[in-house]
């Protein structure tokens, strides 16, 4: 198939029109067939409780072009499971997974056009979400909502390449401790762009969120998980129930035990045990995997001896094997490539 006209290797991670996103409508409780459209606009009441209220949730995953040209998705089954788990943490209707997955097959096969060639390093990025429309003014669940895919080709999120990071703890809590940390929730995202803003203005990448309650252990960041390394080699990443289950995070934690031979923990990670760690990373959809150098808070400063000018050993290694299976070098696990007919 003959590509759109794009500097694949000069592409950023943000928004490009694409021809074709789908649509499905939930009203008098049931969705409709849903169907793909060429319109990418949105029109809503202005009492629409995702206007009033935040009611919306949403999902990210990537289409590739594989070694052997055929376009594949990366374990989109985990990614409808999360968002069924969203809507149900916000009171919205379930969108069957089955049709998740069959709308993700259609909008990919009806931009094929935009998803990159093989060895690009960029990849067509679809973005699954729900909202709901029906007028609201009272606090309560709205009873209409849509489902919606589009996508977008996508460079990578970071921009300069795999680069090490600099964070600062954030003197903001991201999430309540029995709050909707857990899921793919918009509400999530918007508490955090104050803080990401501040972290930018004061020269960081990224915000370290400690856990509201004793201000003691990791969780994540606004929009990724971390994944450490210690002394002895060993993956370690942070457990809380605020904190978003990253698909890559876990992937990554398989083919660190898998592929790699290494002991995985995942656990309550104190912040005081960060300075004996050698490497970190920030994991996720969009980023895959980012190497962290340091860790800035207040007057302390945290230097991860390996990650300071390039990647550490094992977060490079993560990041190459992962890729490798994601675009078809590596053979995959079961179920974890789906392929676009």
């Amino acid at each position: 198939m003959e590509k759109a006209e794009i500097n694949w290797n000069a592409l950023g991670f943000g928004y490009i029109k694409t021809p074709y996103r789908f649509v499905a409508k939930y009203k008098d409780g049931a969705w409709d067939e849903g169907a793909l459209t060429t319109d990418e606009k949105v029109v809503i009441n202005e009492s629409a409780g995702v206007l009033q209220y935040a009611q919306t949730c949403f999902e990210g995953l990537k289409a590739y072009t594989a070694r052997n040209g055929a376009i594949v998705c990366f374990r989109p089954d985990l990614n409808a499971s999360r968002m069924k788990d969203s809507a149900l943490r916000l009171e919205m209707p379930v969108f069957p997974e089955d049709r998740f997955l069959s709308a993700v097959k259609e909008v990919v096969k009806a931009n094929a056009a935009y998803v990159p060639q093989y060895g690009s390093g960029a990849a067509l990025y679809l973005r699954p979400y729900m909202f709901a429309t029906s007028p609201v003014i009272g606090v309560k669940p709205s009873t209409e909502y849509e489902f919606r895919i589009f996508a977008t080709p996508v460079g990578p999120y970071f921009s300069g390449g795999v680069k090490p990071l600099t964070l600062k703890v954030s003197e903001f809590d991201r999430a309540a401790p029995r709050g909707t940390g857990n899921v793919k929730a918009g509400l999530n995202y918007a508490m955090s762009l104050h803080a990401i803003a501040t972290a930018h203005a004061e020269g960081f990448n990224e915000n370290l969120y400690l856990d509201p309650a004793t201000r003691t252990k990791v969780e994540e960041t606004g929009g990724a998980n971390f994944l450490f390394v210690d002394k002895n080699g060993t993956v370690i990443t942070p457990a809380s129930n605020s904190i978003l289950p990253s698909i890559t995070r876990r992937s990554l934690c398989y083919v660190a035990e898998k592929y790699l031979g290494k002991k995985v923990e995942h656990r309550e990670v104190y912040f005081s045990e960060l300075k004996n760690f050698t490497e970190c990373g920030l994991c996720g959809t969009a980023a895959v995997i980012a190497p962290v150098g340091k860790i800035v808070n207040g007057n302390e400063a945290i230097l991860f001896p390996s990650g300071m000018d390039e990647p550490g050993k094992t977060t490079k290694e993560l990041r190459e094997v992962l890729t490798a299976i994601q675009t078809g070098d590596i053979n995959a696990p079961e179920g974890w490539i789906y392929t676009i007919d």
